[in-house]
């Protein structure tokens, strides 16, 4: 409608497959991270060659269907050599709690480095999340004050997971590549395991909301057959 009404339009695309079948009327697809078309955070350069080449498709007149790729990698896709973890010291007992709270110095490091945190969606302190997950897992639809939904309580509480662990995981020295986090935090983590049987758990429920959210946002696809 955009384009009938003589504004030009282009997309930037991080799935081939779904800017072919949609198909826009312009269309960049790119390598990077799906959820990070423009590449890594704090990379500038990289991200204005992303926006450049896509607007250089406003130019183009080989349409109505253009679609291009950038294949230029991201920078952060390349693994940091020598990257280690941040110690999780987390034994049998309660498992998940040890894990979140061995890695709490590490995460206050990597907030005071960046000046900022994205956790705090969930409304809850980290301590709180073991006993919460537990209680998803043991059946029920678990929610906090301040959401209007178990869906909503489980949805944000899975973000802040991921966020404190890969903000922890960049807490000192050059940062790791997003796959050296991802594949630390859905393999080699209690909280990824135990988000994994979350999701199990959202999509056997009879709550609709639960079913939506844990099929669509609680573990990548690359991740959600491990373990």
């Amino acid at each position: 409608m955009l384009e009938e009404r003589s504004f030009a339009t282009v997309a930037i695309a991080s799935v081939r497959a779904q800017a072919e079948n949609t198909p826009p009327p312009r269309a960049l697809w790119t390598t990077a991270q799906l959820g990070r078309p423009l590449g890594e955070p704090n990379d500038p350069a990289f991200q204005r060659r992303v926006l450049m080449a896509a607007l250089g498709l406003l130019t183009d007149a080989n349409g109505p269907v253009i679609l291009r790729d950038f294949t230029e990698d991201p920078p952060g896709w390349s693994d940091r050599p020598g990257w280690v973890p941040p110690p999780t010291r987390a034994g049998p007992a309660d498992a998940l709690a040890a894990e979140v709270m061995a890695l709490r110095p590490a995460w206050e490091r990597a907030r005071a480095r960046f000046g900022r945190t994205t956790v705090g969606l969930a409304l809850q302190p980290p301590e709180a999340w073991a006993g919460f997950i537990a209680r998803c897992l043991a059946g029920e639809e678990a929610v906090v004050a301040g959401h209007a939904s178990a869906a909503l309580a489980w949805r944000f509480l899975c973000d802040d997971v991921k966020a404190y662990y890969g903000e922890a995981g960049q807490a000192d020295g050059p940062a790791p590549s997003s796959r050296q986090l991802d594949n630390w935090f859905w393999n080699a983590t209690v909280a990824g395991a135990a988000l994994r049987a979350l999701r199990v758990a959202g999509m056997e429920s009879a709550n609709n909301g639960l079913r939506t959210v844990a099929g669509r946002f609680f573990v990548p696809t690359p991740f959600v057959d491990n373990g």
